[in-house]
């Protein structure tokens, strides 16, 4: 004979608390002090009790997961935000869905159809370039959406994120103060990433308001692994004049340009400057430990959630947050 499942009922009366502190324990643990929620998930876990997931979703006529799409997995770029954005979903007895799209717009449109199709309440989208048709789809679809990691409040959906032509120009000042004059930058493919293009044009911003022309920029664009940036930093070497001061568009292909650096002989800064954006574990690690532009990618991904969950409970139509960054002076700058 079969054992019988488990109910709410079960793991209340073996817990001695009522039915709706349990639920509350399972969709909303922040909401319940500590001593009773461990209480709960003990006659949770005894009973080996598991919640009925498609109740729940009917009753509340919301599926409780959000979807994100992120360019790539294969770095930590997007790691800290997503884990933040995770966590404050997961307090909220929320369930998280990620995907990669490889930088590839089509990818992204596909996992975006498939996503809304598997009952996803709300998606998280990194940076606003894509299809206006999308945009279009997920309106039909009722489904909100945010962006992180770029801001534009006249952009079609919400965005939490900071203001990368800034945060780039910034960091180029930066450079230009210390005097260099012919700079290199290593940057991510523009087309179809407005994050890497607004960097660019910060950079430009920067030499203009210098007195430099910004054409004069060595500029190369390439995938955003080590990899890819070593051979991107030999490349605006082996041109002349030599830059002496090389901005990367994020800290991974700073990191492989300064990997070519050393193979090539040149000192660190004092042969070539080098920069990244990030703020990356890496960029500490590495020697000389590398300039960068610190991103507040935690704080981003949890207000992130926050606003995605009020959209999806009818609580915001989407407010869009500017948050800061901020340069990180180290020894590759010099």
């Amino acid at each position: 004979m079969s054992k019988a499942v488990p109910t709410l009922d079960d793991v209340a009366r073996m817990a001695g608390v009522s039915t709706a502190t349990v639920s509350r324990c399972l969709n909303e643990p922040g909401k319940v002090v500590e001593a009773t929620r461990d209480k709960v998930m003990q006659a949770v876990e005894a009973l080996g009790y598991t919640p009925n997931f498609a109740a729940r979703v009917m009753a509340a006529k919301r599926s409780f997961t959000v979807g994100a799409i992120v360019p790539t997995m294969e770095n930590a770029i997007f790691a800290r935000g997503l884990q933040a954005f995770q966590e404050t979903l997961h307090a909220k007895g929320y369930t998280l869905l990620v995907a990669s799209s490889a930088y590839k717009p089509e990818i992204e449109e596909e996992q975006i159809r498939a996503l809304v199709a598997r009952g996803a309440d709300g998606l998280l989208l990194i940076g606003h370039e894509r299809d206006a048709g999308i945009y279009d789809y997920l309106e039909r679809q009722s489904v909100p959406a945010l962006v992180a990691w770029a801001y534009d409040p006249a952009g079609r959906v919400p965005s939490i994120g900071f203001d990368n032509r800034a945060a780039m120009r910034a960091v180029a000042e930066e450079v230009l103060g210390c005097g260099h004059r012919r700079l290199g930058m290593i940057s991510g493919i523009c087309a179809g990433n407005d994050r890497a293009q607004l960097r660019l044009d910060g950079a430009r911003a920067a030499m203009a308001a210098a007195g430099i022309d910004p054409d004069d920029l060595a500029f190369v664009e390439t995938a955003y692994t080590i990899e890819a940036g070593a051979a991107a930093f030999d490349r605006i070497m082996r041109r002349s004049p030599r830059a002496t001061a090389v901005i990367c568009g994020n800290d991974v292909l700073a990191v492989g340009a300064l990997q070519a650096a050393h193979k090539l002989g040149l000192t660190v800064p004092g042969d070539v400057s080098l920069t990244g954006f990030d703020d990356m574990e890496l960029s500490r690690i590495v020697t000389p430990s590398l300039t960068t532009v610190a991103v507040p990618h935690r704080e981003m991904g949890q207000a992130a959630a926050e606003e995605v969950m009020r959209m999806v409970e009818g609580k915001s139509a989407g407010e869009s947050r500017l948050l800061e960054t901020e340069v990180i002076r180290r020894a590759s700058l010099g």
